[in-house]
């Protein structure tokens, strides 16, 4: 067993919680210091800020969505509003998400994000208030190799945001920390009103991934 593959404390929470991955507190901490996802329970309770957009028409795209806990977080936390397309190579797990995939509010695709095809159907499902991207290449070893293959992906997630996110949305997408991701980081600041490197508690220690949060689509 590999100590990516060993259960630590935060992967023994998701499971107990009902998520597949630990990955799930990495978007529930950027959700509320950054406040992307509107919720039903917090409107309920007291009126949302003018910049904080109705959950009814709260459009949601997830990239490199397996095995679904960002997924699965969203629709909770939009509580049967709003949409949610999503889309990877692998399939999402079915364990823990009790027929909120089977909603009228989700679609997903199982296909590469960079394919014509696939970028075709997602950005028809448009716009969106918010694109997220968990998305990260198999590992090889090699950090420039792994670096430089995150760092396309990111930039595939940048490029739906520029064609399919709303004025005012906001993106987070997942890096690995080396090669011309600060020419990422500039990119984001040039499309959105601000834009930050992040990294959430629940990531590994040893792991040089981190995220970029683009807030305020220009």
């Amino acid at each position: 067993m590999t100590r990516y593959e060993k259960p630590d404390t935060w992967s023994l929470k998701a499971q107990k919680e009902g998520y597949p991955a630990r990955s799930v507190y990495k978007l529930k901490e950027m959700d509320e210091k950054f406040r992307l996802i509107p919720s039903g329970a917090r409107r309920k309770a007291a009126p949302a800020p003018s910049k904080m957009p109705s959950r009814q028409g709260f459009r949601v795209l997830d990239l490199g969505a397996a095995p679904g806990s960002w997924s699965l977080y969203v629709l909770r936390k939009l509580a049967g509003a709003g949409f949610l397309a999503a889309a990877d190579l692998s399939p999402l797990s079915r364990r823990y998400d009790r027929g909120l995939f089977d909603g009228g509010n989700f679609f997903s695709l199982r296909g590469d994000i960079s394919a014509p095809e696939i970028r075709e159907k997602l950005v028809e499902k448009g716009p969106y208030r918010l694109v997220l991207s968990d998305a990260a290449p198999p590992t090889t070893g090699s950090r420039q190799v792994d670096t430089l293959r995150s760092l396309e992906l990111a930039e595939t997630a940048l490029g739906y945001a520029e064609s399919a996110l709303e004025k005012g949305g906001c993106l987070v997408v997942k890096v690995f920390q080396g090669g011309d991701t600060a020419g990422l980081l500039v990119k984001i600041r040039g499309l959105f009103e601000s834009g930050r490197a992040f990294k959430p508690a629940a990531c590994r220690s040893e792991s040089f991934e981190t995220y970029y949060v683009g807030l305020g689509r220009k």
